[in-house]
């Protein structure tokens, strides 16, 4: 991959960057880039495939590009929630990679800029094939063109507010600390609900809306979905390519295969307690 501008280096952290550092990784990545050349190739194609100019016709397309930008919360709700928070994704060497990559690493450090950006052999292929029909119907080529410029540009708006959700900044607008503040619940709290990036009126629909840490428990699985040592041990492939082990439990230890669990042990010597110190003041109790 050819890397430009802020993709040349290797910061990659959200939460030692600032918004100006967001805004020219942003731009300078290479999937946003593609989103915006292909929003102008469809704007193009909708001029040349446009059956006439009046205005009928121009509402219909108009309406086709709208349609795609009111239907993507539903779109992104679905594949969120039921793709790619499935656990059957780690089960299947054939699909545990593309799985890992798609959600899997973005959970397990959520202010890793580098897989946080969709990759577009997964987004490509879901815009074209939820918009082009549903354009097609509502206004035939040329609605089929605008409905996927329209969910190309809906696309990139949710990219950038979900990289500025994990950015260490305060939003000066108030929807956009709203949002952040119910993403993160997702992301640090529990990961069963707020599947929404910038809507959530599908999770209130469906009951997956949670204002407040204190609405759900806090979930043993939200860095790991699922995907611990039980399941690595089981279902080893994800855990194979991950060089620095996966993160496990409600506060993120990390764990590698063919280490013992972390079950209490590791929790005190992660805590900085010494193991021999903990059980020679124990046998000295006893005699004692």
């Amino acid at each position: 991959m050819i890397r430009i501008g802020f993709w040349a280096g290797t910061k990659y952290n959200l939460a030692r960057m600032t918004m100006r550092d967001l805004v020219r990784a942003y731009l300078t990545h290479y999937a946003v880039a593609a989103y915006f050349m292909l929003t102008a190739l469809c704007l193009a194609l909708v001029v040349i495939w446009m059956p006439d100019w009046t205005a009928p016709s121009v509402v219909r397309v108009a309406a086709a590009g709208v349609a795609a930008m009111l239907v993507y919360p539903l779109v992104w709700y679905s594949l969120h929630r039921w793709v790619l928070h499935s656990q059957l994704g780690y089960r299947s060497p054939l699909i545990a990679r593309l799985w890992k990559r798609t959600h899997f690493d973005h959970h397990q450090d959520p202010h890793n800029l580098g897989v946080l950006f969709g990759a577009l052999y997964t987004t490509l292929p879901t815009i074209a094939i939820v918009t082009m029909p549903l354009g097609w119907l509502i206004a035939g080529r040329a609605g089929a063109a605008a409905c996927v410029a329209g969910a190309l540009l809906t696309t990139c708006f949710y990219e950038f507010c979900h990289s500025a959700q994990h950015l260490n900044y305060r939003p000066r607008r108030q929807w956009m600390q709203e949002i952040k503040r119910l993403h993160l619940l997702h992301h640090f709290h529990n990961e069963n609900g707020n599947h929404g990036i910038t809507n959530f009126v599908v999770d209130r629909v469906l009951g997956t809306y949670y204002d407040k840490a204190r609405d759900m428990p806090k979930s043993a699985t939200v860095f790991n979905l699922g995907y611990d040592e039980a399941m690595a041990t089981k279902y080893p492939w994800v855990a194979a390519m991950s060089a620095d082990g996966i993160r496990v439990g409600a506060d993120g230890r990390r764990w590698k295969p063919h280490t013992p669990h972390a079950g209490a042990e590791a929790i005190g010597a992660d805590l900085g307690y010494d193991a021999t110190a903990n059980q020679s003041r124990s046998s000295h109790d006893k005699a004692a």
